[in-house]
């Protein structure tokens, strides 16, 4: 199922903390007003019921109208199995009136793991143990309105917009004699079209699916996309960054070898599995640091493939790419990012993960780059004792004898070479344009 919008909300919120000292965390005020509480102006009154509240409000539902975490026990309908973005309530303590309340996430034989605000003074993915649980609710009303949903899109929203992503960097129609997958347009394969069909590919039958492939419509692509990728890789249960990364690791690297990517980058056992230790994992740190482990990772995977050697900088861009749009999306805190393309057409002549779009997503200062620096020694070992004796720098003769004339050749020679290598390693490796950065000095 697609996340729901109001579990999308709250995800965008991760991270929200109260504020020690006299001043009150904004965001969360604004939780008590979404919720229908306007007066409550601090982030001192307990808040996880107004969280959940103005969670729902933004995803178009009516919320429990209460501030008491235990008045979602009345709140929708009840349900025995919980669905990710099911609301939980906990009871707390011996007091028969207290409880908490948080979205559902995942569970172990001894805990239940909650999405949800005033966990430990912030909006935090946190345990709670099993016995406290009082029960699961789900809505059972339409949405209020036909708005959208103040987070920045529904789930489904964040699908589409991540597929205009990974279509952007997979392009049209190819046949690289190098690529194992063939003939492929808009990254799907003629194997997978033909799966997909439920046909057998075939000499009969090749001709006819290559020319399907060739003019693929956009249902067929979304669909396939969501059923074969998006959903399989559970993207829907990530905040909308991550999701965008892994979902692109998952069309690339495969379902399970993404979901081992996520796991190594989150520190965790890698299995596969999309477990509640991986779910607890992604709302216990810090997004932006997961998609920049990820991205790591990722590289690493694509440069130990066989085929590096024909596209390797491809893919790098790639990486980089994704990881300046999930940036982006992190640091705005919604999905919406308005240069991203709404159709789902490629760009006339662009071809899998080369197009020039990509080199604009991510670059470099000048000076980190290794091509630059290499030349800068390079110049310096050849020009330093022409250079030298001009600008005022000359070595005293007793130096020059006791060094020996010979001596100093070897280290310009040897510094020269260093340079050249440095130039050559350096662009060999490059991923990235040199852009310009305004600099000053302070004397």
């Amino acid at each position: 199922m697609q996340q729901p919008a109001w579990l999308t909300a709250a995800w965008a919120e991760l991270g929200v903390r109260e504020r020690d000292g006299p001043r009150h965390t904004a965001q969360i005020v604004r939780y008590f007003r979404d919720a229908g509480h306007a007066a409550v102006a601090d982030d001192e009154t307990p808040w996880c019921a107004a969280f959940v509240g103005a969670m729902l409000v933004r995803g178009r539902l009516s919320a429990s109208g209460s501030l008491l975490a235990r008045s979602y026990l009345t709140w929708g309908a009840a349900i025995g199995e919980p669905l990710v973005g099911a609301i939980a309530v906990l009871s707390r303590g011996a007091d028969a009136g207290a409880g908490h309340v948080g979205f559902y996430l995942g569970e172990t034989p001894t805990h239940v793991i909650l999405l949800g605000g005033n966990q430990s003074d912030g909006v935090a993915v946190t345990a709670f143990a099993i016995h406290r649980l009082l029960g699961y609710r789900w809505p059972s009303q339409e949405p209020v309105s036909n708005e959208p949903a103040s987070s920045g899109g529904s789930g489904d929203d964040i699908f589409r917009r991540a597929l205009a992503h990974v279509l952007k960097m997979e392009g049209g129609y190819t046949n690289d004699p190098f690529d194992p997958g063939g003939p492929t347009n808009r990254g799907i394969t003629l194997h997978v079209l033909a799966h997909w069909k439920a046909e057998t590919l075939d000499a009969a039958s090749r001709d006819r699916l290559v020319a399907e492939l060739k003019r693929i419509s956009d249902d067929t692509v979304e669909s396939i996309y969501r059923a074969r990728y998006w959903q399989p890789a559970e993207c829907a249960a990530m905040p909308p960054a991550l999701a965008l990364m892994h979902f692109d690791a998952s069309v690339n690297h495969g379902v399970g070898g993404a979901m081992r990517l996520l796991q190594s980058a989150l520190g965790v056992d890698a299995d596969g599995e999309f477990g509640p230790v991986t779910r607890a994992a992604i709302g216990s740190r810090n997004t932006a640091e997961i998609i920049t482990r990820y991205g790591d990772l990722r590289r690493q995977r694509y440069r130990a493939l066989p085929h590096f050697w024909r596209f390797g900088k491809g893919w790098l861009r790639r990486v980089d790419a994704t990881l300046a749009l999930a940036e982006t999306w992190h640091a705005t805190g919604v999905a919406a990012n308005t240069s991203q393309p709404t159709s789902l057409k490629p760009k006339v002549g662009a071809s899998p993960m080369t197009t020039n779009s990509t080199r604009n997503d991510a670059t470099k200062w000048w000076l980190q780059s290794r091509t630059i620096w290499g030349a800068i020694i390079t110049a310096a070992a050849t020009l330093a004792p022409v250079l030298g004796p001009v600008i005022g720098i000359q070595l005293p003769s007793d130096v020059v004898q006791q060094v020996g004339d010979q001596a100093l050749n070897v280290i310009q020679a040897l510094t020269g070479l260093a340079g050249t290598i440095l130039t050559i390693y350096g662009r060999l490796t490059a991923t990235s344009a040199l852009t310009r950065r305004d600099i000053s000095l302070r004397m």
